[in-house]
């Protein structure tokens, strides 16, 4: 599909699995933590369960590790029936900790994409997620001085973008997004009337999943994050 850039002077880029690894981190928790409840429930029911757990919480917690970390600990207690050890406890602690703690893993071509984008465009990071953690992330991935401006939000429906980008006074028609999602990061900035570049990721958390199909103008599909130079320089 031909979607016009000419007029873009904002570019707003998603972070986890859009400039660095994140749920491939998850995945390989969840894996674990089956293994951790595997005297009580099949691997299937443990994962069943505790997406089921981060649902129920995610109003509550929000997006990020910590959530995550609080949500295994409440599906732990509930599938043992209340007879999980402490030092299985301890060791969910210790899994969520030691996922805080990776090292930030930049995806192919990031660097260069921002390097280029840079002194053309005005770069923002648009994430949700927990503030501190992803402050911490985008310290760690020394990337923090291409942008502009980083928001975390607490969602990313088209109210909170709707929002933002009024406060930070970007005009529709001269935003782009590029993101992993299509829920988070397309379709809500095409219901909107600006612009949007999907670049999938090969694992995604089921919560980011459309339920349908989606056939909507304005946005692109790309194989990797440095085809955008095609578009955009």
């Amino acid at each position: 599909m031909d979607v016009d850039f000419s007029n873009i002077k904002v570019v707003g880029f998603d972070a986890d699995d859009t400039l660095w690894i994140n749920e491939t981190y998850f995945r390989e928790a969840e894996e674990r933590f089956a293994e951790f409840l595997e005297k009580f429930e099949t691997k299937n029911k443990v994962d069943q369960e505790l997406f089921k757990m981060e649902m129920k919480n995610l109003d509550i917690y929000g997006y990020g590790v910590k959530g995550f970390m609080l949500s295994m600990i409440e599906s732990a207690l509930e599938l043992s029936n209340f007879t999980i050890s402490q030092n299985t406890i301890a060791a969910i602690l210790s899994l969520g900790k030691e996922m805080i703690e990776k090292p930030v893993e930049l995806l192919p071509g990031v660097k260069e994409v921002l390097a280029r984008l840079n002194d053309k465009y005005r770069l923002i990071v648009l994430t949700k997620g927990d503030l501190l953690d992803q402050e911490r992330k985008l310290e760690k991935s020394g990337l923090s001085s291409y942008f502009h401006h980083v928001e975390v939000l607490s969602d990313k429906k088209e109210n909170n973008y709707k929002n933002l980008l009024e406060h930070l006074e970007i005009e529709l028609d001269e935003f782009l997004m590029i993101g992993n999602s299509l829920k988070s990061d397309v379709l809500p900035i095409i219901n909107l009337g600006a612009k949007a570049v999907h670049v999938p990721f090969h694992t995604t958390w089921a919560h980011e999943e459309l339920d349908r199909d989606v056939k909507l103008k304005n946005y692109l599909t790309l194989n990797g994050l440095s085809d955008i130079l095609k578009y955009l320089n």
